[in-house]
Protein backbone atom coordinates (compact mmCIF):
# COMPACT_ATOMS: atom_id res chain seq x y z
CA UNK A 1 0.00 0.00 0.00
CA UNK A 2 2.87 2.36 0.78
CA UNK A 3 4.23 1.61 -2.69
CA UNK A 4 0.86 2.78 -4.04
CA UNK A 5 1.39 6.11 -2.30
CA UNK A 6 4.83 6.45 -3.83
CA UNK A 7 3.59 5.52 -7.31
CA UNK A 8 0.85 8.15 -7.13
CA UNK A 9 3.32 10.70 -5.78
CA UNK A 10 5.73 10.06 -8.67
CA UNK A 11 2.81 10.51 -11.07
CA UNK A 12 1.93 13.88 -9.51
CA UNK A 13 5.56 15.00 -9.68
CA UNK A 14 5.73 14.01 -13.35
CA UNK A 15 2.58 15.96 -14.17
CA UNK A 16 3.99 19.00 -12.36
CA UNK A 17 7.10 18.84 -14.54
CA UNK A 18 4.94 18.57 -17.66
CA UNK A 19 2.87 21.51 -16.43
CA UNK A 20 6.02 23.63 -16.11
CA UNK A 21 6.94 22.90 -19.73
CA UNK A 22 3.46 23.68 -21.07
CA UNK A 23 3.25 26.85 -18.96
CA UNK A 24 6.58 28.04 -20.35
CA UNK A 25 5.35 27.40 -23.90
CA UNK A 26 2.20 29.42 -23.28
CA UNK A 27 4.19 32.24 -21.64
CA UNK A 28 6.38 32.44 -24.76
CA UNK A 29 3.63 32.06 -27.35
CA UNK A 30 4.32 35.64 -28.48
CA UNK A 31 8.13 35.53 -28.09
CA UNK A 32 9.97 36.09 -31.37
CA UNK A 33 12.01 33.04 -32.40
CA UNK A 34 10.80 30.82 -29.55
CA UNK A 35 10.62 27.09 -30.25
CA UNK A 36 8.08 24.87 -28.53
CA UNK A 37 9.29 22.32 -25.99
CA UNK A 38 7.68 18.92 -25.41
CA UNK A 39 8.42 15.97 -23.16
CA UNK A 40 8.09 12.21 -22.94
CA UNK A 41 7.12 10.11 -19.94
CA UNK A 42 8.70 6.82 -18.91
CA UNK A 43 8.52 4.39 -16.02
CA UNK A 44 11.31 3.83 -13.55
CA UNK A 45 13.41 0.72 -14.05
CA UNK A 46 11.54 -2.37 -12.90
CA UNK A 47 12.75 -4.40 -9.93
CA UNK A 48 12.56 -8.15 -9.49
CA UNK A 49 10.07 -8.99 -6.73
CA UNK A 50 10.85 -11.93 -4.43
CA UNK A 51 8.69 -13.89 -2.06
CA UNK A 52 10.92 -13.94 1.02
CA UNK A 53 10.84 -16.76 3.60
CA UNK A 54 7.27 -17.81 2.89
CA UNK A 55 6.20 -21.03 4.64
CA UNK A 56 4.29 -22.08 1.54
CA UNK A 57 7.57 -22.06 -0.35
CA UNK A 58 9.50 -24.00 2.33
CA UNK A 59 10.96 -20.65 3.43
CA UNK A 60 12.89 -20.33 0.18
CA UNK A 61 13.07 -17.05 -1.73
CA UNK A 62 11.16 -17.24 -5.01
CA UNK A 63 10.93 -14.65 -7.78
CA UNK A 64 7.31 -13.70 -8.41
CA UNK A 65 7.67 -11.06 -11.12
CA UNK A 66 8.69 -7.53 -11.98
CA UNK A 67 7.54 -4.45 -10.06
CA UNK A 68 7.47 -0.89 -11.40
CA UNK A 69 8.27 1.95 -8.99
CA UNK A 70 6.30 4.69 -10.72
CA UNK A 71 6.75 7.18 -13.53
CA UNK A 72 9.18 9.99 -14.33
CA UNK A 73 9.85 12.62 -16.96
CA UNK A 74 11.75 11.05 -19.83
CA UNK A 75 13.16 13.43 -22.42
CA UNK A 76 12.54 17.15 -22.88
CA UNK A 77 13.00 18.05 -26.52
CA UNK A 78 12.57 21.12 -28.72
CA UNK A 79 10.38 21.36 -31.80
CA UNK A 80 12.44 23.29 -34.36
CA UNK A 81 9.66 23.59 -36.95
CA UNK A 82 9.40 26.87 -38.85
CA UNK A 83 7.33 29.59 -37.23
CA UNK A 84 5.19 32.04 -39.18
CA UNK A 85 6.77 35.26 -40.47
CA UNK A 86 5.42 38.64 -39.38
CA UNK A 87 6.14 41.79 -41.35
CA UNK A 88 7.55 44.68 -39.28
CA UNK A 89 9.35 46.75 -41.96
CA UNK A 90 12.19 47.28 -39.48
CA UNK A 91 15.59 47.56 -41.11
CA UNK A 92 17.23 45.22 -38.63
CA UNK A 93 14.28 42.90 -38.08
CA UNK A 94 15.35 39.68 -39.77
CA UNK A 95 13.73 36.27 -40.12
CA UNK A 96 15.12 32.97 -41.37
CA UNK A 97 13.04 30.92 -43.77
CA UNK A 98 14.40 27.39 -43.62
CA UNK A 99 16.96 25.64 -41.46
CA UNK A 100 19.71 27.56 -39.71
CA UNK A 101 20.49 30.05 -36.95
CA UNK A 102 21.87 33.55 -36.63
CA UNK A 103 25.30 33.44 -35.00
CA UNK A 104 25.95 35.57 -31.91
CA UNK A 105 29.08 36.49 -29.99
CA UNK A 106 28.18 36.47 -26.30
CA UNK A 107 30.33 37.89 -23.49
CA UNK A 108 29.36 36.89 -19.96
CA UNK A 109 29.89 38.86 -16.75
CA UNK A 110 33.32 37.29 -16.29
CA UNK A 111 34.40 38.54 -19.71
CA UNK A 112 34.41 35.08 -21.29
CA UNK A 113 33.42 35.17 -24.97
CA UNK A 114 31.41 32.32 -26.48
CA UNK A 115 29.35 31.60 -29.57
CA UNK A 116 25.61 31.07 -29.39
CA UNK A 117 22.82 30.73 -31.93
CA UNK A 118 19.30 32.09 -32.25
CA UNK A 119 16.25 32.36 -34.49
CA UNK A 120 15.22 35.61 -32.81
CA UNK A 121 16.05 38.23 -35.41
CA UNK A 122 14.85 41.33 -33.57
CA UNK A 123 18.15 43.17 -33.91
CA UNK A 124 19.12 46.80 -33.41
CA UNK A 125 22.12 48.99 -34.22
CA UNK A 126 24.30 50.46 -31.48
CA UNK A 127 25.72 53.97 -31.45
CA UNK A 128 28.92 52.48 -32.89
CA UNK A 129 27.12 50.85 -35.80
CA UNK A 130 27.26 47.27 -34.49
CA UNK A 131 24.24 45.03 -34.99
CA UNK A 132 23.18 43.40 -31.72
CA UNK A 133 20.31 41.38 -30.28
CA UNK A 134 18.02 42.47 -27.46
CA UNK A 135 20.64 41.55 -24.85
CA UNK A 136 23.46 43.43 -26.56
CA UNK A 137 25.15 40.34 -28.03
CA UNK A 138 26.92 40.99 -31.32
CA UNK A 139 25.50 39.51 -34.52
CA UNK A 140 28.28 37.82 -36.45
CA UNK A 141 29.10 38.17 -40.13
CA UNK A 142 31.54 36.10 -42.14
CA UNK A 143 34.30 38.61 -41.29
CA UNK A 144 33.47 39.04 -37.59
CA UNK A 145 31.14 41.34 -35.69
CA UNK A 146 28.68 42.90 -38.12
CA UNK A 147 29.10 46.68 -38.27
CA UNK A 148 27.27 49.16 -40.49
CA UNK A 149 28.46 52.73 -41.29
CA UNK A 150 26.60 55.23 -39.11
CA UNK A 151 26.07 57.61 -42.02
CA UNK A 152 24.44 54.99 -44.24
CA UNK A 153 21.10 56.24 -45.56
CA UNK A 154 19.88 52.81 -46.62
CA UNK A 155 20.83 49.34 -45.40
CA UNK A 156 19.68 46.39 -47.47
CA UNK A 157 20.07 42.74 -46.52
CA UNK A 158 19.27 40.29 -49.31
CA UNK A 159 18.00 36.73 -49.02
CA UNK A 160 21.54 35.30 -48.92
CA UNK A 161 22.37 37.45 -45.88
CA UNK A 162 24.60 39.87 -47.79
CA UNK A 163 24.54 43.33 -46.20
CA UNK A 164 24.73 46.48 -48.32
CA UNK A 165 25.00 50.07 -47.06
CA UNK A 166 24.04 52.65 -49.71
CA UNK A 167 24.72 50.01 -52.36
CA UNK A 168 28.17 49.11 -51.03
CA UNK A 169 28.78 45.54 -49.85
CA UNK A 170 29.65 45.34 -46.13
CA UNK A 171 29.58 41.69 -45.06
CA UNK A 172 27.39 38.57 -45.08
CA UNK A 173 25.48 37.27 -42.08
CA UNK A 174 26.91 34.07 -40.67
CA UNK A 175 24.05 31.57 -40.84
CA UNK A 176 24.92 28.33 -39.08
CA UNK A 177 23.10 25.00 -39.07
CA UNK A 178 23.81 21.64 -37.43
CA UNK A 179 23.59 18.05 -38.57
CA UNK A 180 21.92 16.99 -35.32
CA UNK A 181 19.95 19.41 -33.13
CA UNK A 182 20.26 17.01 -30.20
CA UNK A 183 23.71 18.55 -29.69
CA UNK A 184 22.19 21.96 -28.97
CA UNK A 185 21.32 23.06 -25.45
CA UNK A 186 18.94 25.91 -24.73
CA UNK A 187 20.22 29.12 -23.12
CA UNK A 188 17.33 31.27 -21.95
CA UNK A 189 14.26 31.21 -24.18
CA UNK A 190 15.61 31.78 -27.69
CA UNK A 191 19.36 31.13 -27.69
CA UNK A 192 21.25 27.87 -28.09
CA UNK A 193 24.77 26.68 -27.39
CA UNK A 194 26.48 23.83 -29.23
CA UNK A 195 27.61 20.90 -27.10
CA UNK A 196 30.77 18.89 -27.60
CA UNK A 197 30.31 16.66 -30.62
CA UNK A 198 28.05 19.08 -32.53
CA UNK A 199 28.77 19.25 -36.25
CA UNK A 200 28.15 22.70 -37.73
CA UNK A 201 27.26 23.15 -41.39
CA UNK A 202 26.38 26.14 -43.53
CA UNK A 203 22.77 27.19 -43.09
CA UNK A 204 20.53 27.05 -46.15
CA UNK A 205 17.88 29.41 -44.78
CA UNK A 206 16.81 32.50 -46.69
CA UNK A 207 17.04 35.83 -44.85
CA UNK A 208 13.92 38.01 -44.91
CA UNK A 209 14.58 41.65 -44.03
CA UNK A 210 11.72 43.50 -42.39
CA UNK A 211 10.22 40.33 -40.91
CA UNK A 212 10.49 38.38 -37.66
CA UNK A 213 9.81 34.70 -37.08
CA UNK A 214 7.05 34.14 -34.56
CA UNK A 215 6.88 31.41 -31.95
CA UNK A 216 5.84 28.00 -33.31
CA UNK A 217 3.71 27.29 -30.21
CA UNK A 218 0.15 26.16 -31.01
CA UNK A 219 -1.82 27.75 -28.17
CA UNK A 220 -4.90 25.56 -28.69
CA UNK A 221 -2.83 22.34 -28.51
CA UNK A 222 -1.06 23.57 -25.40
CA UNK A 223 -4.38 24.35 -23.68
CA UNK A 224 -5.64 20.83 -24.50
CA UNK A 225 -2.41 19.42 -23.06
CA UNK A 226 -2.91 21.57 -19.96
CA UNK A 227 -6.36 20.05 -19.39
CA UNK A 228 -4.93 16.53 -19.84
CA UNK A 229 -2.21 17.23 -17.28
CA UNK A 230 -4.74 18.60 -14.77
CA UNK A 231 -6.92 15.51 -15.05
CA UNK A 232 -3.95 13.16 -14.67
CA UNK A 233 -2.83 15.09 -11.59
CA UNK A 234 -6.30 14.85 -10.06
CA UNK A 235 -6.40 11.09 -10.77
CA UNK A 236 -3.17 10.60 -8.82
CA UNK A 237 -4.61 12.66 -5.97
CA UNK A 238 -7.59 10.30 -5.82
CA UNK A 239 -5.25 7.31 -5.66
CA UNK A 240 -3.44 8.83 -2.68
CA UNK A 241 -6.75 9.51 -0.90
CA UNK A 242 -7.90 5.94 -1.56
CA UNK A 243 -4.71 4.36 -0.28
CA UNK A 244 -4.65 6.70 2.70
CA UNK A 245 -8.22 5.70 3.57
CA UNK A 246 -7.31 2.01 3.34
CA UNK A 247 -4.30 2.51 5.60
CA UNK A 248 -6.42 4.39 8.12
CA UNK A 249 -9.04 1.63 8.13
CA UNK A 250 -6.37 -1.06 8.57
CA UNK A 251 -4.75 0.84 11.46
CA UNK A 252 -8.07 1.33 13.25
CA UNK A 253 -9.09 -2.29 12.74
CA UNK A 254 -5.77 -3.58 14.04
CA UNK A 255 -6.13 -1.27 17.01
CA UNK A 256 -9.54 -2.72 17.88
CA UNK A 257 -8.13 -6.25 17.82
Amino acid sequence: MVRGLYTAYSGMTNEQDRLDIVSNNLANAATVGYKEESSTTQSFDQWLTLKVKDASEAYNNRPIGKMSLGVKLGEVYTNHDQGSLKQTSGTYDLALEGKGFFTLEVTNKAGVVSTEYTRNGSFTMTRDGYIVDGDGNHVMGEDGQLQVPLDAAEVVIDTTGAVYADGEYIDTLRITDFEDYDYLTKVGDTRYRALEGATAVDGAALVRQGYTEQSNVNVVSEMVELISITRAYEANQKVIKAVDGTLELAANSVGKV
